[in-house]
Order: structure tokens, then C-alpha cells, then sequence
């Protein structure tokens, strides 16, 4: 298994930091805290907080999908020589665990972002993976819980440099009172909608639609790379027929070709909502973050339920 393999590495590389006595760890002479993630969000989210006093390292690379993927050497050994570790929690990065046991730097600073964030209560899980111990990890497309998660990464920034921990609370504050407006204008454009149910390739929007009294139909279960059978399918072809439901989304880092089956045989459309687990180079290069991606959910969102 490839995690064997790199945490095999890594105990190669730490019995030669042991053998030359270098325990400590050396951290670049840049003035900036040296910060890893293990994904997009939590590297907007720490890039927000860190601002120009942190370094700030993605993980994953620009579209790949973060589910599936697990790290390397290269950026096992990158951890060793950061002052601070953030990852989400919650399932989403299932490798975490096994990789912290392989890591000697003893002052690395671990944030678990999600962490004092309930789970979902099963109303909000339709696939037919529901019920086998899967927790849906997508706690940031809610923004009242992305601001928990703000909260946890700010505490750690201020406890890996405290001497900067004003510019971090203010950094905070900033994107604090974005969430808050962002929260008010989900409010405001769903309220006044009758539908409420949206047909999803995936149950990644679980906290999204709890946080605005959605329900989400989905297809298939917690993993993007899943298919459902063909039983499932032609419930979902039903209930939209049914329902007349007018889209169904599929995520922006996943195929299409499930929901273009259904599509075709509903006379639905095919829209994308983005659970915002990565962004492409183009997008960030554009300035496009999660507050843009957000919005552009919201309208999807509204234009499918009007």
C-alpha cells in the first residue's frame, strides 16, 4: 500500500536525522511562521489568518481531488521543517493519523479544524451509503461552522507565534464578519424559495443544506469517485420526474458522466455546485476563493430552486 511505502521513508529519514544528532528542526530564516495544509479550504483559511506573516504550503495540488490522495516523501519531509500542521478532521484526510506517528518534529503544532463541530444528524444523509459510519467532513460549505474552523486555525497561528497574536486576532475579526454576511445573504435569497430539494452527484452539501433548510437527494455517498447501481439511478430519474426538478449538480472535481445519464433520461440539466475541496491554478491566479466559490453556489443554488 502506497502509505506503508511513505511512512517506510519516513522512518528512513528520521533514523538519519537521529544518526547525525540532528533532532531539532531547521526552519527557514524568512521572518514567516512556515504553515502546511492538507487541502484547498484549509489553505485559504490559513492564508487568510497567516496573511503576510506565514508561509503557507497546499498539499494537495491544483485539481486533484483530496479524498483519495495521500502525501509523499517530499511533502512528509516538508512537515518535518513546519511550525504548523492544519487539516480538517472528520474523515476527509484519512492519512493524517498513520503520518503524524512518522513525524519527529516534536514542536510541529497540529490544528484540527472541524474539531468541536457536530456531526450531521441522519436526516441529511439520502444515498444508499448512509448509516455505514461515513461522516460527512464538508463542515466549511456552512458558513456558520466555517468560522468555528477560523477560530481553531487562528488559535493555532497565535500559539506557534505569539508575539504577532494581534495581527492574527485582527486577520480573524476580517474574515469573521465576511462569514457573517455571507451567511445573511444565504439566509435572504433561500428563504423566500418553496422548493427545497436539490439532486446532488454526491452527499457533500449536507452542512450547507441543514444550515439553510435544504434537503439534498443524493445519488451516491460520501466518496466522488463512487458510481451507483442502476437501481439507484432510476430512483433519482423518478423523483426528479416526479418532482419536477430542473437540475441536477455534480461537483466540479468529479465526472459528469453519472449525472448526464440522469439528466438525459429525466429532462433535467446538468449544473455544477463546488464543495470547494480544490481550485484550479486559473481560478486562483483569477483571485477566485472561497467566498467567490460560495456565492457562485448560492446562485446555482437559487437558480435551480426558483
Amino acid at each position: 500500500m502506497k502509505l506503508k511505502r511513505i511512512m517506510a521513508v519516513c522512518i528512513s529519514i528520521l533514523l538519519v536525522v537521529s544518526l547525525f544528532g540532528c533532532s531539532r528542526v531547521i526552519k527557514p530564516d524568512t521572518g514567516k511562521i512556515s504553515v502546511y495544509t492538507s487541502f484547498y479550504v484549509m489553505y485559504d483559511f490559513a492564508s487568510k489568518i497567516g496573511g503576510e506573516k506565514a508561509e503557507v504550503i497546499n498539499m494537495v495540488p491544483s485539481g486533484t481531488e483530496p479524498h483519495d490522495w495521500e502525501p509523499d516523501a517530499a511533502d512528509i519531509t516538508g512537515l518535518e521543517r513546519a511550525q504548523l500542521f492544519i487539516f480538517n478532521g472528520k474523515g476527509m484526510e484519512h492519512w493524517v493519523e498513520d503520518v503524524l506517528k512518522t513525524i519527529g518534529n516534536k514542536e510541529l503544532i497540529v490544528v484540527e479544524a472541524a474539531k468541536g463541530i457536530p456531526d450531521l444528524p441522519e436526516k441529511h444523509s439520502d444515498s444508499e451509503e448512509s448509516g455505514d459510519g461515513h461522516s460527512d467532513p464538508h463542515v466549511w460549505l456552512n458558513p456558520v461552522f466555517a468560522k468555528q474552523e477560523l477560530l481553531n486555525i487562528k488559535n493555532g497561528f497565535i500559539q506557534a507565534d505569539p508575539k504577532n497574536a494581534e495581527y492574527y486576532e485582527a486577520n480573524y475579526n476580517r474574515y469573521v464578519a465576511e462569514l457573517d454576511a455571507l451567511d445573511k445573504e444565504f439566509k435572504d435569497a433561500i428563504q423566500p424559495l418553496n422548493r427545497r430539494d436539490i439532486v446532488v452527484s454526491h452527499e457533500a452539501f449536507g452542512y450547507l443544506c441543514e444550515g439553510y433548510g435544504l434537503n439534498q437527494i443524493a445519488v451516491d455517498g460520501l466518496t466522488p469517485d463512487s458510481e451507483p447501481d442502476a437501481a439507484r439511478v432510476a430512483e433519482i430519474i423518478k423523483y426528479i420526474k416526479d418532482n419536477d426538478v430542473k437540475v441536477i449538480f455534480f461537483e466540479n472535481q468529479s465526472s459528469a458522466k453519472v449525472a448526464e445519464t440522469i439528466a438525459a433520461n429525466s429532462g433535467a440539466k446538468v449544473g455544477v455546485l463546488n464543495p470547494i475541496e480544490g481550485l484550479s491554478a486559473e481560478k486562483t491566479a483569477n483571485g477566485e476563493d472561497y467566498f467567490s466559490v460560495m456565492r457562485e453556489n448560492l446562485a446555482a443554488i437559487v437558480s435551480a430552486l426558483e
